[in-house]
């Protein structure tokens, strides 16, 4: 992925296991990812304005913890489910991102297209294991993206997925070097999910520094660049989520309620970012994903929509004006 910016100082940078069974025959290959979109020669007020581009718009950062056949709450999703949501947004023409790549700006997806940031803590075996093959397993999240990605090539399969101790039932980081050889990001939970509000300064940092540590042992060469706040709490401090001893942080997710701001809208805060919980039906239905999916595919539902060039911030004159990181690259139409 290209970098869209290189100023931004200050941008530095959620699921119990499936049926296992015995062991079922070596899934395919996971698919190789899209290259990036070619950008236009050069994105112009016409050009911005016939894909309706809103680089200053409103992007979904959908937080997961479990694939579970039987959900026992609010936050475990149906293997259906999860695979109708992620068809759905593939149908919408949504192209997944990381957190690090929100937060860096790095949003290079085609003109007319929209980022959506998949999240999932916890570590959970749902989300992902491997098979003996190596491979990823039927019915966890992970495989399922991947398979939607193979049926919607401009549907990249990436996600964040925020970690603990032992994550994903895994004791020797294999899975961990999984993913960060196929793209996803690794992010940071706190070694044992702390409650940093409750925590004192030397306990924050240092269940923020320990889970870093072990990421970093895991995957040699890997750093980490986003942290997924525990319950959504920050610390009494709220710089030490993204800054202390052994970590500097990009950005910081919450657990919100709500879609985020475009980090080139003067509203973004890289160290409270929301999150929209995954969900379509039952109690407090209307924070879930299907409500705000539906409130952002209405006209009026001010979603970002990309001008197909990640060297260029394209937005309507009615949006005002974008925050000053990105407003030498602003192209107001």
């Amino acid at each position: 992925m290209r970098c869209l910016f290189r100023f931004g100082a200050g941008f530095a940078v959620l699921l119990a296991a499936a049926a296992c069974g015995a062991p079922a025959a070596p899934a395919p290959a996971p698919p190789p990812r899209p290259s990036p979109a070619a950008a236009p020669v050069r994105v112009t007020a016409a050009s911005a304005r016939q894909v309706g581009a809103d680089e200053l718009g409103r992007i979904p950062v959908l937080m997961y913890h479990r694939i579970a056949e039987h959900p026992r709450s609010v936050y475990d999703r149906t293997p259906a489910d999860f695979t109708a949501e992620l068809e759905r947004l593939a149908a919408e023409d949504y192209v997944p991102i990381t957190t690090a790549e929100l937060v860096s700006r790095r949003l290079d997806v085609p003109a007319g297209a929209h980022p959506v940031v998949l999240t999932f803590d916890d570590g959970d075996p749902s989300a992902f294991t491997l098979t003996p093959q190596g491979q990823p397993a039927p019915g966890t999240a992970v495989r399922i993206l991947l398979d939607v990605a193979a049926a919607h090539p401009r549907f990249r399969p990436v996600a964040s997925l925020y970690v603990n101790e032992h994550p994903f039932g895994d004791t020797d980081g294999r899975t961990l070097r999984w993913l960060a050889d196929h793209g996803f990001e690794l992010g940071n939970h706190t070694r044992q999910h702390t409650n940093l509000r409750s925590a004192s300064e030397s306990e924050v940092t240092a269940a923020i520094s320990t889970d870093d540590a072990a990421i970093r042992e895991a995957v040699p060469g890997y750093r980490p660049t986003t942290l997924a706040l525990p319950y959504g709490s920050h610390p009494r401090r709220e710089e030490l989520a993204l800054q202390g001893p052994g970590y500097s942080y990009g950005g910081a997710l919450l657990v919100g309620a709500g879609p985020a701001p475009s980090p080139c809208s003067t509203r973004f805060v890289p160290g409270s970012i929301p999150r929209i919980r995954s969900q379509s039906e039952g109690r407090d239905a209307e924070y879930g994903s299907k409500h705000w999916l539906d409130e952002l595919a209405a006209p009026e539902g001010h979603r970002y929509t990309s001008d197909g060039d990640p060297a260029t911030v394209s937005y309507p004159r009615s949006e005002g004006a974008p925050a000053p990181a990105c407003a030498s690259v602003g192209l107001a139409y």
